[in-house]
């Protein structure tokens, strides 16, 4: 997967991280209300992160850090 401008979109970050398994599964933990990013629930699949911010799945906080993903 390619990160392009140091950002990931939210539903790209929960497949990499393995939280969703498929795309179709992270677009309906985003859409059902599952998510929150920096505390504050997010709805849009497409929203683009950045490193530093904080995507909260299920009471497990991940912390975006693109220099160490599996960007080949």
């Amino acid at each position: 997967m390619k990160v392009r401008d140091n950002t990931i979109k939210l539903n790209q970050f929960l497949k990499l991280m393995g939280i969703a398994s498929t795309g179709g599964q992270a677009k309906l933990m985003i859409q059902g209300g599952e998510v929150l990013l920096n505390g504050m629930l997010e709805t849009r699949r497409g929203k683009k992160l950045v490193p530093g911010d904080k995507v909260t799945v299920n009471g497990q906080t991940l912390v975006v850090n693109l220099d160490n993903s599996q960007e080949h």
